[in-house]
């Protein structure tokens, strides 16, 4: 005998309890991952399943006067059930509940039926919404909190916070990191950044600063097997110099450098100071490769008053030089000030040229530059230059302390 409306209204609110139960049951039959929550978590799939037949029963009542939102559904249930299900899960969830539902009424009327359908319908849509709008905000607040934790670095601000705001980003990278800095265009592609990055075993930071780009550059070698890189990264990691290329597409036009190496994320400021100085004096070297290490701009960022640039000459040139032999030190000197003249430097040491090839060898094995091309003779002219003023200052400063 058919039912009118509101008969099927008042059956409905009468096996509504009985409907939760089998879905219930349902849903640890049929879904391994439901069985395999905690029991926290599983409550909470279960109240949202409870409330869709709750909202189900309102909506079938009167959509027009009481138009339902997924909110009735979802709710009830804690922030952390979308982080927790994936949107696959939920749209499995309400397939248990709506095949339930329809087992239960599948001998009553066809409109019935067709509510139960439209409703499900509109109710996986709404699910779909809801994830949507869950994944913009991550997206959001990422972008907020990866500017952030650039900002930090370029401004050297780091505090306690930074390690867990680097890991709620979800870095990859480990071990050595740099930063790079450039001219930004006028729309960054990111995400184009981020998977050629990905593509060569690195992964970046990236900050967009009004006309300036930075990108904090990390190798993304996974620390355990169960991490693995895209299937073409190189099996060998790159230089970040090699990486720091592959990514020059992403920039404007105009300078562009790419600071030293640092061991970890943390010290990623001492390598955007390097690079912040370089950006000011790069235009000064009119040859400039692009991009250009900050190291290979010593001798412009020293001359424009960088403290780091100073101290990297003197620890990195002057006094490794100057602690393994005053000779080679002299011998360097004497070739620098001669011209690059062999000849002229032989002449004034009186020694033989190739006394002088041999100790200039031996130069570049200590510091790791060689004196013979352009570019490092200039690098290791202002070393000695700013390491001989350095130590006559310490030897002033001694000479006038008061002796006991």
């Amino acid at each position: 005998m058919k039912r009118t409306k509101e008969q099927e209204l008042a059956w409905l609110r009468t096996v509504a309890g009985e409907l939760a139960t089998t879905t219930l049951k349902q849903l640890e039959d049929t879904l391994p991952w439901y069985g395999e929550m905690p029991p926290g978590r599983r409550s909470a799939v279960g109240l949202v399943a409870q409330n869709g037949i709750s909202s189900f029963i309102s909506w079938y009542d009167d959509p027009k006067s009481t138009p339902w939102i997924a909110s009735d559904v979802f709710g009830a249930a804690p922030r952390e059930l979308l982080r927790s299900i994936s949107l696959q899960q939920t749209l499995q969830l309400i397939r248990v509940v709506v095949e339930v539902v329809e087992d239960r009424v599948k001998a009553d009327n066809a409109s019935l039926r067709e509510a139960i359908l439209l409703y499900s319908r509109e109710i996986a849509f709404a699910s779909a919404d809801v994830y949507a709008r869950a994944a913009e905000a991550r997206g959001l607040w990422d972008a907020r909190l990866e500017a952030l934790v650039v900002d930090s670095i370029l401004t050297g601000e780091s505090d306690d916070e930074l390690q867990s705001r680097i890991a709620a980003l979800g870095w990859h990278g480990h071990g050595e990191a740099c930063v790079l800095v450039g001219t930004s265009t006028p729309s960054v592609d990111v995400d184009q950044i981020r998977r050629t990055a990905r593509h060569l075993g690195a992964d970046v930071l990236i900050g967009v600063q009004g006309k300036r780009l930075v990108l904090v550059i990390g190798r993304a070698e996974p620390e355990h097997s169960s991490t693995a890189l895209p299937s073409d990264a190189p099996e060998e990691p790159l230089s970040f110099l090699e990486i720091a290329k592959q990514l020059e597409f992403g920039f404007g036009e105009g300078q562009l450098v790419l600071g030293h190496p640092v061991d970890s994320l943390v010290d990623a400021s001492k390598s955007a100071r390097a690079a912040l100085a370089g950006v000011a004096v790069a235009r000064a070297w009119r040859n400039a490769p692009r991009p250009v290490l900050a190291d290979d701009l010593l001798p412009e960022r020293a001359l424009a008053g960088d403290g780091m640039a100073r101290r990297t000459l003197i620890e990195r040139i002057y006094e490794p030089l100057q602690m393994h032999s005053p000779e080679l030190l002299t011998t360097l000197w004497c070739y620098l000030d001669n011209g690059r003249s062999l000849e002229a430097t032989a002449r004034e040491l009186f020694v033989h040229p190739n006394t002088v090839r041999y100790r200039l060898k031996r130069v570049s094995e200590v510091i790791g530059w060689d004196a013979t091309g352009a570019r490092e003779a200039l690098i290791l002219q202002s070393a000695l230059i700013v390491g001989s003023i350095a130590a006559g200052n310490t030897r002033g400063r001694n000479a006038d302390s008061p002796r006991p």
